[in-house]
């Protein structure tokens, strides 16, 4: 049966082995693949050859690779308000610097024109204890980043991110407000904005411009203090229903990604995410 949605997933979520990982998607009916560490290294770390070699992975495997998941922006912003210590960094191999930016970015772009990948997923520096004292900074390195994407066919997708000073559906839209640019679109993580505290459906979904939302992580969980209890994908404190429904009727005609975060029954983070991508799948109707 044809789904509403396409469906996709960040590998390593499956397994740092690419071959399990792809394996376990197709079964589910996945047809897009989303890198962001590949045998342990992060995708902007892997040279030429083994990008080649994931490429073609990918690609017999019958998947469409449809996101970078690159770190670029998820650094600490040099003369800013000290860290939030509140929220968890999860850093996926990927322990740069703010001096690294201008390295990554022109890696990450030369990625994603050989994946053929549209959307370039980017963060907005770790979130601060005044995130809108970084404001205008934050606001300031997307356009560059949006420019340059521009020039190469490629969209930036800002992440909504708990653990960075675009955290929430509110914060999101005072960003697109304040940087319209073509070029630049969100990555719309309902979980990591219950994680900082807001109601993700329909609060904070609803203070976005649907037509802005390029891409969709998909994650559920519960919040303890500001700390995230992961589970099963439409099990936990998200109204993932309502969700994919207010997508279908808002118009969106993107991927929804799973990233699963929940370590899985007994550990068996494989397990978990087949569970996660079962769900995924009922919940857009496949």
């Amino acid at each position: 049966m044809s789904g509403h949605f396409p469906i996709a997933a960040i590998t390593d979520e499956f397994s740092p082995g690419l071959e399990t990982a792809l394996t376990a998607m197709t079964e589910i009916g996945m047809t897009g693949a989303e890198l962001r560490t590949v045998s342990g290294k992060n995708i902007v770390d892997l040279t030429d050859e083994e990008l080649d070699r994931t490429i073609a992975m990918v690609r017999d495997a019958g998947l469409e690779i449809v996101s970078i998941a690159s770190p670029l922006l998820k650094c600490e912003l040099p003369d800013a308000p000290e860290i939030d210590a509140r929220f968890q960094q999860d850093r996926f191999s990927a322990p740069y610097r703010f001096e690294d930016q201008p390295r990554l970015t022109a890696r990450s772009l030369e990625i994603a024109r050989r994946t053929g990948a549209r959307i370039l997923r980017v963060f907005s520096y770790w979130r601060t204890v005044r995130p809108e004292a970084c404001f205008d900074r934050v606001v300031a390195a997307l356009r560059r980043l949006a420019e340059e994407a521009a020039r190469h066919g490629v969209i930036v997708g800002l992440e909504n991110e708990h653990a960075c000073n675009i955290a929430t559906g509110a914060e999101t839209a005072r960003l697109l407000d304040a940087l319209d640019h073509p070029a630049l679109q969100v990555v719309w993580d309902p979980a990591n904005a219950l994680v900082s505290g807001e109601e993700p459906y329909p609060g904070g979904y609803e203070k976005l411009p649907a037509h802005r939302i390029g891409h969709v992580h998909a994650k559920d969980c519960r919040v303890e203090g500001h700390r995230p209890v992961w589970g099963p994908l439409g099990e936990g404190a998200i109204d993932w229903q309502g969700q994919i429904a207010a997508l279908m009727r808002d118009g969106y005609r993107g991927w929804v990604s799973l990233e699963t975060h929940w370590p899985g029954p007994d550990g068996n983070k494989l397990e978990g995410s087949r569970i996660c991508g079962r769900n995924l799948a009922r919940l857009v109707g496949r």
